[in-house]
């Protein structure tokens, strides 16, 4: 016989459309933030799957006795809500797994899954109540099964789609489509044995029962306030995010392959746009100054060839870009990008920040130091030159009065244009730009070449230089006069300050890829507020030096990619260390070790 129902039984119904509500709301609450790396994710899951079809079972108890059905209560009474809560935790899995929001495809076999495990856990309970001989119409199944199938995709769709926005909604519609299938399904079963109100209250299972569908609603209750209470913390968690990210004066943006993802407000207001979906989805190069595609390029490749465990994790090093906004105007940026995961899939996270108006103050800056520096350099040039043109103009004019003779005035006259000469030569060399003759060159041979053109010098003040050559040619790739120039400088003021004779040493030493040569004076030192400003330009400690010496040596080196390092302790001496990069060449040197002067016999 085929059970009725009465106005009376709507009520079952309408607490079983309630139960199942209340568990899809939890299960849509649960699964909502898992789209995010969530910790637990398998706990998430399971819990969603095991609220659901507790709803669902709860819901085919109540509808049982909403028909009158005779009901038994046993061991396989949960073998129905197992499989249901497998079958749910599987088409959860499937629905969430890759990207988000799930495509259709996913979201019609994750309905497909959810019908097939409602309609077994309906099937399943007809047989474990142990019915006596049912019989079931195919038309009123699949009439139900349809039913929840469409109410499945409408609800996870719009879930998939707005979020928790329609979240009560997907809710209803879930329960809806339940209801159908449980409803359509019994209405369709027609079944041997039956029972009246009276038998049902003296059921001895009635209690067990009742017992069993409170313990239901709890473990429902207990779910949903976990769901709250892990939505809202990590909704907090993520309007705190949003808020950052929004408020930041950088631009912060994601790239998705080769396409923007997403930026945040100060990008949308660098770039001169009004909404976000200006940008979204179009590629990175659009927006990029064509000249530095190639440079984003070198970068986004690395992100597109990795994924998984093989994806770097970390930021790269800032690089300078510029962009070109919707308006046209170009924009210097300093950027930042670090790789990241989002769904399972790479993306690059990017922090722009303008650096158009500092680029602007460094070149103000650097214009100023130029005008500074100019100032400085004519003042000086000024200073050097008019002393002698002063002594010049004095004896032109003693001259021309005719009041001396004039005889011992040309060797002065002459001394004081040499030394106009020596300036405006100096300062030549460090005038830009000079085409010079770079060959390979063994330093050694040019050290020992000063030391031979100085030599009769030093002896003059009782000094003797010793050298320490080496063993290996020492082979630089530079202007043979300009390094002998430095060599010159250098050994020169180291004989000029050691006015009470004694010793230079010289080594020359091959370390690090670098020739080092080194020049050992035992002069009276230098302090370190004098240290501080050598090589600057007119800067001198001798009574008739012009202090374009050191500034044109440390030019010199600066040109051959070398470096000067001086050292010096008041009263001991001071140390020259000229390093220059070594270069390998198979040539054979010229460089002969001079022969130690005989001593007198």
């Amino acid at each position: 016989m085929k059970p009725y129902l009465t106005i009376d039984h709507l009520i079952y119904l309408l607490l079983a459309f309630i139960i199942t509500t209340f568990s899809s709301y939890t299960m849509l609450s649960m699964t909502g933030g898992l789209q995010r790396t969530r910790p637990g994710r398998l706990f998430w899951l399971t819990g969603a799957a095991a609220v659901f079809a507790l709803g669902v079972w709860s819901m085919h108890f109540v509808g049982m006795l909403a028909y009158d059905y005779v009901m038994t209560v046993g061991a396989l009474t949960v073998l129905p809500l197992i499989v249901t809560t497998i079958s749910a935790l599987f088409a959860l899995s499937f629905l969430l797994r890759g990207g988000h929001p799930a495509s259709i495809l996913r979201q019609l076999t994750a309905s497909s899954i959810l019908t097939a495990g409602v309609l077994l856990l309906h099937l399943m309970g007809l047989l474990t109540h142990r019915l006596g001989h049912f019989r079931v119409d195919p038309i009123y199944i699949s009439v139900g099964a349809l039913c929840f199938l469409s109410a499945t995709v409408a609800a996870l769709h719009l879930h998939a789609k707005y979020g928790g926005k329609f979240r009560p909604l997907c809710s209803l519609l879930l329960a809806c489509g339940t209801l159908a299938l449980h409803v359509l399904s019994l209405a369709g079963t027609t079944v041997s044995r039956t029972m009246s109100p009276p038998d049902y209250r003296l059921d001895d299972y009635v209690m067990l029962m009742g017992l069993l569908l409170a313990l239901a609603a709890i473990v429902i209750f207990a779910f949903s306030i976990i769901a709250w209470v892990a939505d809202r913390r990590y909704g907090l968690i993520n309007e705190r995010y949003r808020l950052i990210v929004e408020n930041s004066i950088d631009t912060i943006a994601v790239i998705s392959g080769s396409n923007w993802e997403f930026i945040n407000r100060s990008g949308r207001r660098m770039f001169e746009i009004q909404n976000e979906s200006e940008m979204v989805g179009r590629s990175v190069y659009e927006f990029l100054y064509s000249g530095h595609h190639e440079r984003m390029s070198a970068y986004l490749r690395p992100t597109l060839r990795r994924s998984g465990k093989e994806r770097r994790r970390g930021e790269s090093p800032p690089i300078e870009l510029d962009w070109v906004t919707v308006k046209g105007r170009l924009i210097s940026t300093e950027v930042i990008l670090s790789e990241s995961t989002f769904v399972g899939k790479p993306i690059v996270v990017v922090i722009i920040r303008d650096i158009s108006e500092r680029k602007k103050n460094e070149e103000l800056l650097i214009n100023s130091e130029k005008l500074y520096v100019a100032g400085q350099l004519a003042a000086g040039i000024a200073h050097e030159i008019r002393n002698p043109l002063t002594s010049l103009k004095g004896f032109l004019q003693l001259m021309a009065s005719g009041r001396s003779s004039s005889a011992g005035y040309f060797d002065i006259m002459k001394s004081e244009l040499s030394r106009i000469e020596t300036i405006v030569s100096e300062l030549l060399m460090l005038s830009k730009p000079q085409v010079y003759e770079m060959d390979f060159a063994d330093v050694r041979v040019m050290m020992l070449d000063t030391v031979l053109l100085l030599e009769s010098q030093a002896a003059l003040y009782g000094i003797e230089i010793k050298a320490d050559y080496g063993d290996n040619p020492l082979w630089i790739y530079g202007v043979d006069s300009q390094v002998k120039q430095v060599f010159i400088n250098v050994l020169k003021n180291a004989i000029e300050v050691m006015q009470d004779g004694g010793e230079i040493g010289i080594g020359l030493r091959r370390e690090d890829g670098e020739a080092v040569i080194s020049v050992i004076d035992r002069g009276p030192g230098i302090d370190e507020e004098q240290l501080a400003k050598m090589g600057q330009p007119f800067y001198t400690t001798k009574d008739k030096g012009t202090g374009l010496g050191l500034m044109v040596s440390y030019k010199i080196v600066d040109n051959h990619k070398g470096r000067i390092r001086v050292s010096s302790e008041l009263g001991i001496g001071t140390t020259f260390e000229i390093r220059l990069p070594c270069r390998s060449h198979n040539a054979r040197s010229s460089f002969r070790e001079p022969e130690a002067p005989a001593s007198a016999g």
